[in-house]
């Protein structure tokens, strides 16, 4: 039998709000720049394997010590979130990771971001939460703004050289928003049970795929160690917990409203520490998926993000 404890608990106010929001914030922005550092020092496979498997560890133990138990092999939760966690963790991940071999982690952060407009998309047609007038403009914006990503600094109708990378990127965020609209029809799970369970069966999926595929690595320097235990610790351990506790104790809209900034984030750490460059077509591109999500959402209208 699974033990359940409650999860509802008394909303974060305050100093423990706003340090929540900004570790979040931070943790998430700064997962993109880790990434982008990782796969220089190691496969995209073993970097997703090593951070889902130390991650999956690190929120297991956290779920036991809170008084949570794994249901029985039977249990159909385990088929729910063994799709859920490849279509959530594994496969974004490692398209990220892919993607980020070729093109920056602010641009690969502001693609991810598309995905509460692609979240909306799919809503319509798979649940109850049909198109409206101000979703359809806004993520009409959206689209534009990713449009405008994949063109050239003039602005012709050429794609840009990396434009598979970036559509990978943009297949990650497909996968958050199939994810988010998949989740609502799991059965009923306590959030972090379901993110243990979620982040296991990811781990294990894709450690599989990796040994068959590329076996095991020969050598990884140490920064390539630190970045995958960064990303396991810091954005698919610790971050998970704590953005659960943010919705379980303050709602999925204030979560929402701390989600616009994780991007702004990645591309200042990539300019800062990376020395990537920021052109007028991203300033654009960004602005414009920015404005289009702001006005897709509404009080009626929250999507969960996903940690990148």
């Amino acid at each position: 039998m699974t033990t359940q404890t409650s999860d509802s608990s008394a909303p974060l106010s305050g100093a423990r709000l706003w340090a929540a929001a900004l570790f979040l914030i931070i943790i998430w922005g700064t997962a993109f720049t880790m990434v982008d550092v990782g796969v220089r020092y190691m496969s995209p496979l073993w970097l997703v394997s090593l951070r889902t498997l130390m991650g999956a560890f690190l929120i297991t133990v956290y779920a036991y010590i809170k008084g949570y138990r794994f249901p029985p092999i039977g249990d159909p939760r385990w088929r729910w979130y063994f799709v859920l966690g490849v279509t959530g963790m594994a496969m974004p991940f490692f398209l990220t990771s892919w993607g980020q071999e070729t093109i920056d982690s602010g641009i690969s952060a502001i693609l991810v971001g598309v995905m509460p407009l692609l979240t909306i998309l799919l809503a319509h047609f798979f649940t109850e939460e049909k198109l409206s007038w101000r979703k359809l403009i806004g993520f009409t914006i959206g689209l534009g703004g990713t449009v405008i990503l994949f063109l050239p600094d003039n602005f012709s109708l050429e794609l840009i050289k990396d434009w598979k990378a970036q559509l990978a990127v943009l297949g990650a965020a497909l996968c958050y928003a199939a994810t988010t609209v998949g989740a609502k029809r799991a059965p009923q799970t306590p959030a972090l049970l379901g993110a243990a369970l979620m982040t296991l069966c990811a781990a294990i999926s894709v450690v599989f795929i990796t040994l068959m595929t590329d076996g095991l690595p020969s050598h990884i320097e140490p920064m390539g160690w630190l970045m995958a235990i960064g990303l396991a610790v810091g954005s698919t351990g610790f971050a998970t917990i704590v953005y659960l506790q943010v919705i379980e104790s303050n709602g999925p809209t204030t979560l929402a409203k701390i989600n616009y900034f994780p991007p702004f984030v990645s591309v200042i750490a990539g300019i800062a520490l990376l020395n990537e460059s920021f052109t007028p077509r991203i300033a654009i591109a960004f602005g414009t998926i920015m404005l289009g999500v702001w006005i897709a959402r509404n009080k009626k209208n929250v999507t969960v993000p996903q940690n990148p």
